[in-house]
Parts: C-alpha cells; sequence; structure tokens
C-alpha cells in the first residue's frame, strides 16, 4: 500500500507541475483560454493567474509565511497519518492527495514566489485555482467523509467484535 501511496503523489504532484508549465508556456502568452461552454453559456475558461496569496489572494505577498505554514502543515499532517491507529485505504488516499496539492502549490511558491493559477469558473465568481488546489480541497473533503461517517463505523464495527469476544470469554 505504501509503494501505490508514494507512486500516487509523485503522479498528482507531477501532473500538477505539468499542467502548470503548459500555463507557463502556453496560456501566459494569450491570458484567457475558451475551455467549457455549452451554447450561450460560458461554464469555464482557463486564465493564466499568478497568485501571491492563498486561497482567494489572502495573506497576498506573504510567500515565506505561506511557505512555513504549508511546511508544517504537511508535517503535522504527515505525523497524523503515520500515528493514525487506523490505515484505511480511503483516508491514506484522502490525505496523500492533501499533501500532493500542498507540495505542489508549494514548488510554485519557493520556485517562483506565486502559485500559477488558470481554472477561472464563469458560471459564477470564483477565484481562478489549479490542479493542486483540486486536490487538496477534493482530499479534505474525503478525509471529513472519513473521520465523520466511515471512521465512526468502523469503530462501531470494533466495539461490537470486542464486546462478542468478552461475552464468548465470560461463557468459558
Amino acid at each position: 500500500m505504501i509503494i501505490f501511496l508514494v507512486f500516487l503523489g509523485i503522479i498528482l504532484v507531477a501532473a500538477d507541475q505539468l499542467i502548470k508549465i503548459w500555463a507557463i508556456n502556453e496560456l501566459k502568452p494569450v491570458k484567457v483560454m475558451d475551455f467549457i461552454h455549452f451554447g450561450n453559456v460560458d461554464v469555464m475558461d482557463l486564465r493564466y493567474v499568478e497568485n501571491t496569496g492563498a486561497a482567494f489572494s489572502s495573506f497576498s505577498g506573504a510567500r515565506w509565511f505561506l511557505v512555513g505554514l504549508v511546511i508544517v502543515m504537511l508535517i503535522g499532517l504527515t505525523v497524523f497519518v503515520v500515528k493514525y491507529k487506523y490505515k484505511h485505504p480511503f483516508f491514506m488516499i484522502s490525505a496523500v492527495m492533501v499533501m500532493s496539492g500542498g507540495i505542489g502549490n508549494l514548488i510554485d511558491r519557493v520556485r517562483f514566489g506565486y502559485v500559477v493559477d488558470y481554472l477561472d469558473v464563469k458560471l459564477f465568481n470564483f477565484a481562478v485555482f489549479n490542479f493542486a488546489d483540486i486536490c487538496v480541497v477534493v482530499g479534505a473533503a474525503f478525509l471529513l467523509i472519513f473521520l465523520f461517517w466511515i471512521e465512526p463505523k468502523i469503530a462501531a464495527k470494533q466495539e461490537a467484535v470486542t464486546e462478542e469476544k468478552v461475552i464468548t470469554n465470560e461463557q468459558i
């Protein structure tokens, strides 16, 4: 499982970086490209943005603070994953998604001083984002699903098995 998770993390970070290389080389010169449209409805465009902040450009210009914050969060999540008693595949994949997205944006922030964003939702006013952001948000949502819905069911099953063993041992 560990080899799969490391491979998944490498694939996600590589995909993020390759898309960003494409965005820098092809999208940056034109600034905006049509992407997803249904008839006259613009759903999403590709828009080159250099984001010096975090989500929704918060902490704009605080490069090293954000670098340090992401490193601390990555270390914290890694320690949590290593010490967490359940090694459930859903939990582990979710954690790898969050870490991979964080690493992808961390590489940009250290390398360029900003994060390359390129996905611009046109249906409603939303921040321009990238593949790494998607990994973080989807991974975090999956972690919450695991912690609030899946893990309690696992714990309840383990408790039932433990109670059954105790009852069986008392009968002997």
